[in-house]
């Protein structure tokens, strides 16, 4: 299900990313008293009342030359009512009502989308100053008092922001349709991909990087299922977002991550591998996403004896923490071996989804302990009581064990490959969970 996004807007030095602080409930903006300090967009999910949206921490406008403080307010305003659902207009009680705050306030009425006006800085309990009643004059409806340092205000703020957002329907896909996303970086053949497949002009194709903005949904069938295509605009470095609307299409295409089933990967063979791509890839694992990588214009690349097998072995030393995920060797001009991509990305959510009886998963636990003995330290050892299966998407083992300290990541891993080993579980992360269940080695 796609969240929806709620940005926060502002003058430089309002209090825009201590509020995004102590909505989120942790500290992952900079906070400083100097205007510009938040050069990159943040975000973060933010949960009340029960309700998930996506809150967007959109940063100060930075001085260009000293004169273009309101023409990039504008700018500002602007993309966080193209690309969000509401808007909270962060005010300064103790500047007042400036001409920023006014040209803000213009755009936002023009634009016809929900906006919050929170007048921050209210630090005092009680009824507010009658300096608070001037920010009526900004004709965005009640203003609502905030004290973003101490948190007065913010359920108010909160609340209204509910108000505001679109009905939580979630994706009108029922659970034949196997959702998949297809990330990388920019210009590496995500849209002409989708083309291909669709057999039409479905999203803009150009050589400049960058020129899918939104995520976009297609909806597709063949003869090996359903599936949705989400078509995401590429994920580049942050030194390199440099362009307002274009860091609202990293955003949308990390959220398209969390709405898919299965993460396809696209690399660039003329190309080769990046530290991007293993960024690209690593949200997608860190997710517990279904992972499969196709490698994209393969047509293009000159091959020997053992290309494709040599081409592997260095994508799996850069892709070493998801040596799970599958290589398809695709070219998205050519349609070649697009049918065995789709076979893979149905395999692959299919393996996320797997469900593993706890007396087979227990039968494996017992020859992996047999064949290997678990570590112990200071003459305390492992033991490894039982395991079950908590959850999938992805499947997640709870292990019971005497003492946590001791299972190391490398028994760990050993215990995964076991079980990879007996039920596969190719293309899906695995997580386990660790419990101590009791110290005492006579029980």
């Amino acid at each position: 299900m796609a969240l929806p996004v709620v940005a926060v807007v502002g003058r430089p030095n309002v209090g825009k990313s201590t509020l995004f602080n102590k909505l989120i409930g942790q500290q992952l903006s900079i906070v400083e008293d100097t205007p510009g300090v938040t050069r990159d967009r943040i975000y973060a999910k933010c949960d009340w009342q029960g309700r998930e949206f996506m809150l967007v921490d959109t940063g100060g406008i930075e001085k260009d030359n000293g004169d273009e403080i309101l023409a990039q307010m504008c700018r500002q305003a602007e993309v966080a009512i193209e690309r969000a659902d509401v808007t909270i207009l962060v005010t300064d009680i103790r500047s007042g009502v400036t001409a920023g705050d006014h040209e803000a306030a213009s755009i936002l009425q023009k634009a016809g989308k929900p906006v919050v006006l929170c007048v921050n800085k209210c630090d005092t309990v009680g009824a507010p100053p009658m300096e608070f009643y001037e920010f009526y004059n900004l004709g965005l409806g009640d203003p609502i008092a905030v004290s973003s340092v101490h948190g007065h205000g913010t359920g108010d703020l909160l609340d209204e922001v509910l108000k505001n957002l679109p009905d939580d329907s979630g994706d009108d896909y029922g659970d034949e349709y196997i959702k998949v996303a297809v990330i990388g970086k920019p210009n590496v053949g995500k849209s002409s991909l989708i083309n291909k497949i669709c057999g039409e002009e479905r999203v803009i194709v150009s050589n400049v990087a960058g020129t899918t903005r939104d995520a976009t949904d297609t909806v597709f069938e063949n003869d090996s299922g359903k599936f949705v295509l989400i078509d995401t605009a590429g994920i580049r470095k942050k030194s390199k977002v440099s362009d307002d609307i274009e860091r609202y299409s990293v955003l949308r295409s990390y959220m398209a991550v969390d709405r898919a089933d299965v993460a396809v990967i696209v690399i660039d063979a003329l190309v080769g591998f990046t530290e991007q791509d293993s960024k690209v890839a690593g949200y997608a694992h860190e997710k517990g996403k279904a992972c499969v990588i196709a490698v994209n214009k393969w047509d293009a690349v000159e091959k020997k004896t053992n290309t494709m097998n040599e081409y592997t072995e260095k994508l799996r030393e850069g892709l070493s923490f998801m040596s799970y995920a599958p290589f398809v060797f695709i070219s998205a001009v050519t349609g070649q071996r697009i049918d065995k991509l789709f076979e893979t990305i149905k395999f692959a959510a299919a393996q996320n989804a797997v469900r593993i009886p706890t007396g087979r998963l227990n039968d494996v636990l017992a020859y992996a302990t047999s064949r290997v003995q678990p570590p112990s330290d200071k003459g305390k050892r492992l033991k490894i009581y039982y395991m079950t299966q908590a959850s999938t998407k992805p499947p997640t083992f709870v292990m019971f064990v005497n003492k946590a300290q001791l299972f190391h990541f490398s028994y760990q891993r050993y215990i995964e490959n076991q079980i990879r080993e007996t039920f596969g579980l190719d293309g899906t992360p695995v997580r386990f969970v660790i419990r101590e269940r009791d110290t005492d080695d006579t029980k």
